[in-house]
């Protein structure tokens, strides 16, 4: 019998561990022990039943797989029970996911495959250029869980969403993906999540072209929860410590000290190093400087005396003993100046008046003050309310100052009024800024600090200078300066050197405000001290309270209504409005023709509708292509549509309005949009009139002044008659400046309409008359060619008269031909029986004569007597012939000067009369 030999295995605790099985129908599984290395020997532990699939442990727990029992996490440990959790980002953690790529279909050279989600340490990144990236993260849910996690988002050019898909792929609501910019610092985000199998997606596009530096979406502290369990808890990371065991979080070190990954205890740092709260490390103490310190001033006594007090900027970083780069007289780190200097207080400011115990109280309705002791205005006039701050020993009641965000380094100063009446307001500041890296300072207005809009900016060092804003809304408004010391994101304090100094901040007309001086007003016919506005269309006579009008066709100056100078005089073929606010056109123009000849008509009220057009194509770095587009509202009367444009890339759906404006679009498909439309701004929204060469016209438009535009943006629309553009928006950029400027200020734009021609006249058509045909004549009448004019009148129908015909005429004309013939040619024959007749009584005459010599015969008659035949007695000449002709006529005269007449006589005789 041959022996048998049995091999068997025995493992160790740490060559196996515990899975669950997938749970069945009934909502059961099985614990089985999987090797960690694959190998052929048995003597695993059995398979034993699991708990259920429902089954979960408290935060501060996890779920021992041996035991099946919920155990308490150790100290430096923490457990969310059913969640997982995210917290460090030093690299991209096991299942997240991170892609980038181009939502624009049309563009297919845009590379966006390193457009991805960047882990920063703390926190992690998305990209900032043009491309879309999506993080995603996909997780399998026990039971219903939510989702939570923090997010920065301070640049509304960025589109960011966060949406849940599960196993059908169904996403989230539209309306609730889309993030909310943030206010002031990490905005915390929750979402619940259903039972089954989700994915996670974080997707950011952006959209900023032009301007400043775009800033990344943040995400830190992801948190998930739901998961069937948590088998292990997770290590404190460094920076925060877990005290006691079964915790749930981990809690971060204070200021001045750090801890490992894993710690119960934080370590206070060295007495030469320092450390921010939540630090990992400590880091060595910079020498002190100037900058590290500030004074304040302590309220103002009964005596007028206030005391100066010098403070270290907390947290305290520097150290007064270690040698630096900046030293004081005595070679080393600077010292805090020793305080409890008595100075005298500064006046209050202006509109406020000091009180008993040397505080500042506003001055009531109806005075004012210049800081010291308030007077009540004189009779027939009014305080000039608003507030004037000059002096700053006390922040305003009505402004505050906060620290953005620790990531950016902002500084802000907000402050809200509400505008006073229908009158514009104006605020006014002077400011200095000084920088050694790339810093700005923003100025921002808005109904609120969450939905301010920048205003005008400045990067880097600037001189002392002063800026106004015109408030044109009759509302509740916010005013926001921020300083942003750099755009690059620092874990330590740098640039502390860099500073905005605000100097003076005034506004006028504020609801609740003070007065700093009283004005002359227009006085009510019931009380003789009780202050009225002018009627619309006047303005008040400088020092005196008296309303007059303005001259016709001018408006008023909503910031300035004393004195001549605020009546503005319409532009060339405008009209002002009723209220006498503004000026407008209502689309129709007389206008003498050249040479004084008729006037033309012109009519544009078919191009007052609002038209957009872009500019050509243009692309960034990575190819992205986009537009210029723009909006002209071109005329029209009060309560006409405006030009309108929008930012759609947030839930802030910015707008601008006016005559004409400006904005950026991109073709996209984000956001269910077929264009996501960004930086909007106003070119247009004063009509300064209509000019006309004749061809093109010409309207200008005039917006405010900038920063960059000291004179204001300019818009000059020229229309040019084009009869063969059918459509109304054919409007075109100059060639040599593609985006409608050259210089950012001064926009140009010809638009080539029919339209644009004058309303057709009488002087502009012919008419036409054909030949008699059967005796009916047409008349037709066409326009004259090239066609310069559209509208008016219209072309004469076709006319029809009776005529005559050529056949007609011609007859007339040969019978009446035939029958002057025959006459002409019987007077002939009459004239020459006559002549014949004639002839032969002066032959007969000379006959007689014959025998007297010299002597004539005294005539009788040269007529026919009665009774004689003329046929009878007819004598003819005889015939000469050429050369007889010659002779007579060559032949010497007699010498008494009568030629000789050879005579026949009627017996054919010749003789000769001398």
């Amino acid at each position: 019998m041959l022996p048998v030999l049995f091999w068997v295995c025995f493992f160790l605790q740490s060559d196996y561990h515990f899975e669950y099985t997938d749970c069945d129908v009934l909502g059961s599984r099985w614990r089985v022990a999987v090797p960690n290395k694959p190998d052929t020997c048995t003597g695993l532990p059995d398979p034993v039943k699991g708990t259920q699939c429902t089954f979960s442990c408290s935060e501060g727990e996890f779920l021992d797989m041996r035991s099946q029992e919920c155990q308490k996490c150790s100290g430096g440990t923490y457990s969310l029970g059913t969640g997982v959790a995210f917290d460090e980002w030093d690299s991209m953690p096991a299942g997240f996911i991170s892609h980038g790529m181009n939502m624009n279909i049309a563009d297919i050279y845009t590379n966006c495959s390193n457009s991805t989600w960047i882990p920063k340490g703390d926190y992690i990144a998305s990209n900032i250029d043009e491309c879309t990236s999506t993080l995603s993260y996909a997780v399998s849910l026990k039971k219903a869980g939510t989702v939570s996690f923090e997010y920065f988002y301070p640049d509304n050019t960025i589109f960011f969403e966060f949406y849940v898909q599960n196993d059908q792929c169904e996403s989230t609501d539209s309306e609730g993906r889309w993030m909310r910019t943030s206010e002031k610092d990490w905005t915390p985000h929750n979402l619940k999540l259903n039972r089954g199998n989700n994915v996670l997606y974080w997707r950011t596009t952006s959209f900023a072209l032009v301007g400043s530096a775009v800033k990344p979406v943040l995400l830190r502290n992801i948190a998930i929860s739901g998961v069937a369990y948590t088998s292990e808890c997770f290590h404190c990371k460094p920076g925060t410590y877990s005290a006691k065991p079964g915790s749930a979080h981990c809690t971060p070190c204070p200021a001045d000290s750090y801890s490992n990954k894993g710690a119960t205890v934080c370590q206070q740092c060295e007495v030469d190093k320092y450390a921010e709260a939540g630090s990992g490390s400590c880091k060595r103490r910079p020498a002190c400087t100037t900058s590290d310190y500030f004074y304040t001033h302590t309220p103002c006594d009964s005596k007028g005396q206030t005391q100066l007090m010098y403070k270290w900027i907390e947290p305290k970083i520097c150290s007064e003993i270690v040698e630096g780069t900046v030293h004081n007289s005595t070679g080393g780190a600077v010292k805090l100046p020793a305080s409890g200097q008595m100075e005298t207080c500064p006046p209050c400011n202006p509109g406020f008046s000091v009180t008993n115990t040397s505080g500042c109280e506003p001055c009531p309705h109806g005075s004012y003050s210049n800081g010291t002791a308030c007077a009540e205005c004189p009779v027939g006039t009014e305080p000039v309310v608003g507030f004037e701050y000059k002096w700053w020993n006390k922040m305003p009641d009505n402004m505050r100052s906060s620290v953005y965000s620790r990531e950016y380094r902002w500084e802000v100063g907000s402050q809200r009024q509400s505008v006073e009446r229908s009158e514009l307001s104006r605020i006014s500041f002077v400011f200095e800024t000084q920088c050694t890296a790339d810093c700005t300072l923003y100025f921002m207005a808005g109904y609120s600090e969450r939905t301010n809009d920048m205003v005008e900016h400045w990067s880097g060092s600037t001189r002392k200078q002063s800026y106004s804003y015109l408030v044109k809304s009759n509302s509740t408004v916010s005013f926001t300066w921020g300083f942003q010391r750099t755009q690059a994101y620092s874990e330590v304090r740098q640039y502390s050197s860099d500073f905005a100094k605000m100097y003076t901040v005034q506004i006028t007309n504020v609801v609740g405000g003070v007065a700093s001086q009283c004005r002359h007003c227009a006085l009510g016919s019931g009380s003789a001290s009780e202050c009225v506005p002018c009627p619309p269309a006047h303005y008040m006579v400088n020092g005196t309270g008296v309303c007059k009008s303005c001259p016709p066709n001018t408006f008023i100056r909503a910031d300035q209504t004393v004195g001549e100078a605020a009546c503005i005089h319409c532009g060339p073929n405008t009209h002002s409005n009723k209220a006498h606010s503004a000026c407008v056109s209502d689309c129709r123009l007389d206008l003498q023709s050249t040479g004084g000849g008729e006037v033309l008509q012109y009519d544009f009220t078919p191009l007052a509708n609002i038209t957009s057009f872009q500019s050509s194509p243009r692309f960034t770095s990575k190819g992205l292509r986009y537009f210029h587009q723009f909006r002209v509202g071109l005329c029209g009367e009060e309560g006409r549509e405006v030009a309108v444009c929008v930012d759609n890339v947030t839930e802030s759906r910015k707008e601008v309005r006016g005559y004409a404006c400006q904005s950026t679009v991109v073709p996209s498909e984000v956001r269910g949009q077929s264009v996501v439309s960004s930086q909007p701004f106003t070119i247009g929204d004063t009509l300064i009139g209509k000019r006309s060469s004749f061809t093109p016209w010409c309207i200008p438009l005039k917006y405010e002044t900038t920063q960059a535009c000291k004179k204001g943006r300019t818009t000059t629309i020229r229309l040019r008659c084009d009869p063969t553009v059918a459509g109304k928006d054919q409007i075109t950029l100059p060639s040599k400046c593609s985006e409608g400027t050259c210089d950012g200020c001064s926009f140009h734009f010809l638009w080539r309409s029919l339209y644009a021609c004058p309303l057709c006249t009488e002087s502009h058509y012919r008419e036409i008359v054909s030949a008699c045909i059967q005796g009916i004549q047409r008349t037709t009448y066409v326009w004259q060619q090239p066609l310069q004019c559209t509208g008016g009148v219209s072309l004469p129908a076709q006319t029809v008269s009776a005529c005559v015909t050529l056949d007609f005429w011609l007859k007339v004309g040969v019978s009446t031909g035939t029958v002057a013939a025959i006459l002409l040619i019987s007077i002939s024959c009459y004239f020459w029986k006559r002549t014949r007749k004639l002839e032969y009584k002066y032959s007969k005459l000379m006959m007689t004569a014959g025998d007297k010599e010299c002597e004539l015969p005294a005539a009788d008659s040269c007529a026919i007597m009665e009774g004689e035949d003329a046929e009878d007695d007819l004598i003819y000449l005889t015939k000469k012939s050429f050369f007889t002709k010659i002779k007579s006529f060559s032949r010497e005269r007699s010498s008494d000067g009568f030629d000789s007449v050879p005579l026949k006589s009627s017996s054919g005789l010749e003789m000769e009369m001398s």
